[in-house]
C-alpha cells in the first residue's frame, strides 16, 4: 500500500487496444487457481483458455451471473460448457437487481478488475479499462469477496481500495470525489445519482476543473460534458488531480451504487494515471474536433429507446391538475384557500414523469445488446 489510505498501486491498465492476449495469457500462465466472475461473455479464446487450465490441473472457478437482461439463454449454455470441461461453476444469488462485476483471480496472488465484460463488443470496439495488481491485500479482498458470492454470504468490505457495490461504493467514490483539489476527469456513460451530481458541482465551485465525457442526466450547470465520439463508451473511470484513478464497473448512479453487485479498484500508480489522462484528453479533443468538422451527433441505441418511450408515455397522460386539486382538497379540507396553477402543475409533472420513464428504460435496455450497437453479440 501507498502512504495514503485507501489507494493502492497496480502493475498494469489493460484497454481495449491490447486486444484480448492479456487476460489469455494470464490464464494460461496459471499454475493453482483461476477465479473468473462473468456477467457477459462470447470470447471463445478465454473459453479455450479456462478450458486447458483444467487440462494442466489448474483449479478453475466460474461465478456466473444469474442473469443479465436478454441473456440468460447464452449464460445457462456457457455453464454446461464450462461444467463439460471441468470448470467449478457456480451461480450468483438473486438478492440484487444484477451481479455486474467483471474480475480474474490468478493462483491467488494476480488480480484483473474489468470496467468491460468478456466479449467481442467491449473488448475490441469500445472505450474501456481494466487494471492489474499483485497488491496482496487488494487481491485478498477480492479473493473474499469471490468467495461470499460463490456461496452466497454476506460479504463486509474490509479494504478501501477494493469499492464493492452495494456494500461500500458509495462512501469510497463520494470520499475520492471530496479529495479533489485541482482536477476530475470522468468517464461515465450516465452520471445521475443526486448526491453524486451536487458532489461534483461543490467541487466545481471550489475551483475544481471537471471534465465528464458520457452523460449527464440533470443539473451539473458547471460541469463540461460531452460525449464520446467515433466509439462505444463503456468504461467508468476517475482521474483524479493527475496523480489517483479509479476504475470499476460501476456508474455515478443509484441503481449501480446501491443495487448491483459493482467491482472498481481505487488506486495510485502515476505511469497508469498518466496513461488514462492521455487517453481522456485524446477523447476530449476528438469530441472537439469532431464539432469542428460539423459532425451530427448522434445518441447511443438506449437513449434514443428511452427518449422515444418518456415522449410516447407524457404524451398519453390524461390531465393531473383535477387529480392533484383533489387530493389537497382531501387534505386540507373544502375550507382552505388553495389556488393552483393548472399550467405550472402540468408542466412540472410531466417533467418528472418524463425523467422518471426515461431513467427507467434507460436501466432495462442498457445491458441489452442491441442490433445497432453490435450485430456479434446480438448473435
Amino acid at each position: 500500500m501507498t502512504g495514503k489510505v485507501g489507494v493502492t498501486s497496480v502493475r498494469s491498465l489493460v484497454q481495449p487496444g491490447d486486444g484480448i492476449m492479456p487476460l489469455v495469457k494470464a490464464i494460461n500462465q496459471a499454475k493453482k487457481s483461476v477465479e473468473i466472475v462473468i456477467f457477459r461473455f462470447d470470447r471463445t479464446e478465454i473459453e479455450r483458455a479456462l478450458a486447458n487450465a483444467v487440462s494442466r490441473g489448474v483449479h478453475v472457478h466460474a461465478l456466473i451471473a444469474y442473469t443479465n437482461r436478454g441473456g440468460e439463454k447464452n449464460l445457462r449454455a456457457l455453464e454446461m460448457r464450462l461444467l463439460a470441461a471441468g470448470v467449478t461453476v457456480a451461480r450468483t444469488a438473486d438478492d440484487l437487481l444484477r451481479y455486474h462485476g467483471k474480475m480474474i483471480i490468478v493462483d491467488r496472488r494476480e488480480l484483473f478488475v474489468l470496467g468491460f465484460n468478456f466479449t467481442y463488443l467491449d473488448i475490441e470496439h469500445s472505450r474501456s479499462f481494466g487494471l492489474i495488481t499483485t497488491n496482496r491485500k487488494v487481491v485478498q479482498e477480492a479473493a473474499k469477496l469471490f468467495e461470499a458470492d460463490t456461496r452466497r454470504q454476506p460479504y463486509t468490505p474490509g479494504l478501501a481500495a477494493f469499492v464493492v457495490s452495494p456494500a461500500n461504493a458509495r462512501k469510497e467514490l463520494s470520499a475520492f470525489i471530496k479529495g479533489a483539489k485541482k482536477q476530475l476527469l470522468i468517464y461515465d456513460p450516465e452520471i445521475s445519482d443526486p448526491a453524486m451530481i451536487r458532489l461534483l458541482e461543490e467541487r466545481a465551485k471550489a475551483g475544481v476543473e471537471i471534465k465528464i465525457i458520457g452523460r449527464l442526466s440533470r443539473g451539473g450547470g458547471n460541469l463540461a460534458v460531452r460525449k464520446l465520439a467515433q466509439t462505444r463508451l463503456h468504461t467508468r473511470t476517475i482521474i483524479r488531480d493527475g496523480r489517483q484513478g479509479f476504475v470499476g464497473s460501476q456508474s455515478l448512479r443509484a441503481l449501480e451504487l446501491d443495487a448491483r453487485r459493482e467491482i472498481g479498484v481505487i488506486f495510485q500508480d502515476l505511469k497508469v494515471v498518466a496513461r488514462l489522462s492521455k487517453t481522456f484528453e485524446d477523447d476530449w479533443g476528438l469530441k472537439e474536433q469532431s464539432v469542428q468538422a460539423g459532425v451530427k451527433e448522434e445518441l447511443p441505441p438506449a437513449a434514443k429507446v428511452a427518449k422515444k418511450v418518456a415522449r410516447a408515455v407524457v404524451k398519453e397522460m390524461p390531465p393531473v391538475t383535477p387529480v392533484v386539486e383533489g387530493t389537497v382538497r382531501e387534505v386540507v379540507g373544502d375550507t382552505a384557500d388553495v389556488e393552483l396553477n393548472a399550467e405550472e402543475i402540468e408542466e412540472a409533472v410531466k417533467d418528472a414523469v418524463k425523467e422518471a420513464v426515461r431513467q427507467v428504460v434507460m436501466n432495462v435496455v442498457e445491458d441489452v445488446a442491441l442490433p445497432e450497437e453490435s450485430p456479434k453479440e446480438a448473435r
